[in-house]
């Protein structure tokens, strides 16, 4: 049974950082990373990476947020700086084996003064 669990969500104020994290269980997969959905807006890429390392960015994250693995521990993480009030959003790990897409509960992150 796949598992994602995140941690690491919380407020913090603007030019704040925040890492996030997602540890998954119960397979190996091709591309981990995150989505972001802020309320009332569709679900948006933040960033994915393949197991090769191979990253893939928003363009409005690029610079700011850095994603990364340990294939070891089956994780993914989500480096976060120079946080913005319009990063405020429930973050969703995500991972996918071919086709096949898991989803994490999501954690929220806030960004405000």
């Amino acid at each position: 049974q796949v598992q994602l669990v995140e941690s690491g969500g919380g407020l913090v104020q603007p030019g704040g950082s925040l890492r996030l994290s997602c540890a998954a269980s119960g397979s190996i997969f091709s591309v981990m990373g995150w989505y972001r959905q802020a309320p009332g807006k569709q679900r948006e890429l933040v960033a994915l990476i393949s197991s090769d390392g191979t990253t893939n960015y928003a363009d409005s994250m690029k610079g700011r947020f850095t994603v990364s693995r340990d294939n070891a521990k089956n994780t993914v993480y989500l480096q976060m700086n120079n946080l913005k009030p319009e990063d405020t959003a429930v973050y969703y790990c995500h991972a996918r084996i071919l086709i096949v897409s898991y989803w994490g509960q999501g954690t929220q992150v806030t960004v405000s003064s």
